[in-house]
């Protein structure tokens, strides 16, 4: 940052804590004035989808249409309305067939790309020596925060320095967990003074059973950690700087982890003067500045000249890079380098550079991802509780790590209106689910529940939490939620009936608040120095919810089920005869076919125009919901599997419906038994990265163990630059079985094999 011979302003990003991050800008405001401070305006566009509905308003189409034709743009990076036309052929017709559909279009197009609004840029902060109206106009956004109405790069443009404040989810998330650790009993822990070297914390890298874990839970990094088998701090800085696109699809990473284990390269050996540079990388170039200490140490650059030198190659500045190279030959011979050998050093810093990565960088954000993967590994109930709170806002994600604190063999307890905090809290070796979490109970009515609950105590029933709570707050609709999630069992088992009692309760507790407040006595107020007990309420008859009915309501409340899952006992049998899950169609290729599994649900039968019965119902897995189409055809062959109350195995396309992605089935049939008696091939996933012999002869003995007449086929995959399938030979021949999907996924992983069904 203070080096003179570079002209450019640095880069500048700062990570804080989420809740602290209003605090460092007040703090900034305050030292250097609020004249001097400010954030910096953006502007959001029109783009595709955008501008279809913009203009759909304006031209006063019914919003159906338009969020039809909306949805009709793929999801996409920079997707255009113009390339839309040219791929999409629904798109097409719907324009040729419909004149306001047309028109929509054709104005759509000349507005794209305009701007639409002015926002505050998430991150960026602009801080200058004198008072910014001397430097750029300034604009006053929203709750009065103070904007330039210059962007970014005009105001890098004048000289004026911007610095990214961010909010990082992590950082809070640490914070929660030590303050639970601290709450929970145990010694307070020092981020500054962890052994860098805890081995159970690198076993948890090693296993990859790295959710929730900063920078490294996403799938392709768990299979390049099951690979490396990382056991020292430096690995995961080297990782984090690794796990990019381009060193992915140069070979990098392989390159890396062969010389990670002693595996050098035949013909790639290293020049003597730099392998002290690269000792740490294994001989691979990696970071910014290996290779300015390189151009530094070999040829004599100064290290503000070696920055321009790195700056120079990684963005492949062709003339700026041969006046170097002159440069750096010079230097070189003056330190008795060989001219041939020190063409052969400059050409390779200029292939690393291109993918080298700043080590400061990732030195700070390996720091995060340890810190996070010692919580997890020592005190997992309340790094698995801090985590799930973090995330209350994203069903999905709940749900994930729901899931996974449910392999880690953590219990998640339903929510408790005497137990339950305000958050998800630790309740011994378990987790309690956290008010918060529950759909449509606000902030305001967890407050007046949670004051109630200090006041009296516990709650006799339903009717005593009506008295001593604000109705205004928790309403009908937050009793309803309350009832579904399991909150209220504990005050009445019968969630059905405590459901259908809902207004009577509202009502005597209207009551009972209205008389105390107005001073009358009543049935509930003192009497003769008692309190006496209200009259207890019987429960509005009717039937109890079935199970199906219980999850269901369940899910309604919490996203998700929590208690039991009607898939819950196949889930194995799902993950390795499926596709995809529902979700996952969003990324589905539309022009191959997928195998997804659920129950079905909403039922709705429907004649075509020529008379034929058709069906579309919702399917549900473990992990969301998806609609289907049934045609004729096909609902003439599988209607008595549909009415049925089975998990079902759905097979089909995906196409893009109104409300989402939907299913076009192509056949259907009984998840019961389809393992053993559909499965006529089974693949098995192999990333080649990294793989060693003793994995094979592994597979080799597995194989052994489960003889039979079911071809394999072998996914082997390279991250970003090869895929391809070979079918082994006749002598591998096995018989699909739970007991050999868990054999195979010991080894390689889960989610490594599938069994591929026969056409349903």
């Amino acid at each position: 940052f203070l080096n003179p011979e570079r002209v450019t302003l640095p880069d500048i990003d700062i990570d804080f804590c989420i809740k602290g991050r209003g605090r460092v800008i007040e703090y900034v405001t305050e030292k250097y004035g609020r004249e001097n401070v400010a954030q910096i305006i953006t502007f959001g566009r029109m783009a595709a989808k955008a501008v279809i509905r913009d203009v759909g308003r304006g031209l006063d189409i019914p919003y159906a249409e338009v969020d039809r034709i909306a949805r009709l743009i793929p999801n996409e990076l920079d997707a255009t309305v113009e390339g839309a036309l040219k791929s999409v052929p629904q798109l097409r017709r719907a324009v040729e067939d419909d004149e306001r559909i047309g028109k929509l279009i054709e104005v759509a197009k000349r507005l794209e790309g305009l701007t639409r609004h002015a926002s505050t840029h998430a991150a960026g902060v602009v801080i200058s020596p004198r008072p910014l109206v001397e430097f750029t106009p300034l604009y006053r956004g929203k709750d009065g925060v103070v904007l330039t109405q210059y962007a970014m790069n005009e105001l890098e443009s004048i000289g004026l320095l911007k610095m990214d404040f961010l909010g990082l989810k992590t950082l809070t998330l640490i914070d929660d967990v030590l303050r639970r650790i601290e709450l929970g009993g145990h010694a307070p822990i020092d981020l500054d003074t962890l052994p860098l070297d805890d081995r159970k914390t690198f076993q948890l890298f090693e296993r990859a059973e790295t959710g929730g874990v900063f920078q490294f839970e996403s799938r392709g990094m768990k299979d390049i950690l099951r690979k490396l088998r990382p056991d020292r701090f430096e690995d995961l800085i080297a990782l984090n700087a690794l796990y990019r696109p381009g060193p992915i699809k140069s070979g990098m990473i392989d390159d890396f982890i062969r010389r990670r284990h002693g595996q050098k390269q035949k013909g790639k050996k290293l020049p003597a003067r730099m392998e002290e540079i690269l000792r740490d990388t294994h001989g691979v170039i990696v970071y910014q500045e290996q290779v300015m200490r390189i151009a530094s140490q070999l040829a004599g650059f100064t290290l503000g000249e070696a920055d321009i030198l790195r700056r120079a190659m990684g963005k492949k500045k062709r003339e700026v890079m041969a006046a170097q190279k002159v440069k750096f030959l010079q230097g070189a011979k003056g330190n008795r380098i060989p001219e041939p050998e020190a063409r052969k050093i400059f050409d390779l810093m200029a292939h690393f550079a291109e993918y080298g990565f700043n080590k400061s960088h990732s030195t700070a954000y390996a720091l995060i991802a340890y810190r996070t993967g010692y919580l997890k590994a020592h005190h997992p109930i309340s790094f698995m509780a801090g985590l799930l709170t973090s995330e209350k806002e994203n069903t999905d994600n709940v749900g994930k790590y729901i899931r996974e604190c449910r392999e880690m063999e953590i219990p998640i307890l339903p929510p408790d209106l005497h137990r339950s905090g305000h958050d998800f809290t630790e309740d011994g070796n378990r987790i309690r689910f956290g008010l918060n979490a529950i759909k449509n109970v606000g902030e305001g009515a967890i407050r007046s529940i949670l004051e109630a609950r200090k006041r009296v105590g516990r709650f006799r029933d339903l009717g005593h939490l009506c008295q001593e709570v604000d109705l205004r707050l928790v309403n009908r609709r937050v009793l309803e939620s309350l009832i579904k999630s399991g909150a209220c069992d504990e005050l009445e088992s019968d969630r059905a009936g405590l459901f259908r009692t809902i207004n009577r309760y509202i009502e005597i507790g209207q009551k009972h608040q209205e008389a105390r407040e107005s001073g009358q006595s009543g049935l509930f107020d003192l009497s003769a120095g008692t309190e006496t007990e209200p009259p207890s309420i019987s429960l509005d008859p009717g039937e109890p919810w079935d199970l199906g009915e219980l999850l269901s309501h369940e899910k309604e409340a919490l996203g998700f089920y929590l208690t039991g899952h009607p898939l819950e006992e196949c889930r194995e049998v799902i993950r390795q005869l499926t596709t995809h899950t529902l979700p996952q169609l969003a990324n589905a290729d539309p022009s191959r076919k997928i195998v997804v599994a659920g129950m079905a649900g909403d039922l709705r039968k429907r004649k075509t125009k020529r008379g034929d019965m058709m069906a579309v119902f919702q399917l549900e897995d473990l992990d969301g919901s998806a609609e289907v189409i049934v045609f004729p055809n096909v609902y003439r062959n599988f209607r008595s599997i549909l009415e049925g109350e089975e998990p079902i195995l759905v097979e089909g396309k995906v196409e893009e419906g109104s409300e989402g992605r939907r299913i076009l089935a192509e056949g259907i049939a009984r998840l019961a038994g389809a393992e053993e008696k559909r499965t006529e091939s089974v693949t098995i996933r192999i990333t080649t990265t990294g793989l060693e012999v003793d994995v094979l002869r592994s597979l080799d003995r597995i194989f052994a163990q489960y003889p039979g007449h079911c071809p394999i086929y072998f996914d082997l995959q390279h991250p970003a630059q090869y895929r391809m399938r070979v079918k082994a030979g006749p002598a591998h021949q096995v018989l699909p079985s739970r007991n050999l999907a868990l054999a195979i996924e010991k080894v390689l992983g889960k989610g490594a094999i599938r069994f591929h069904l026969r056409p349903l």
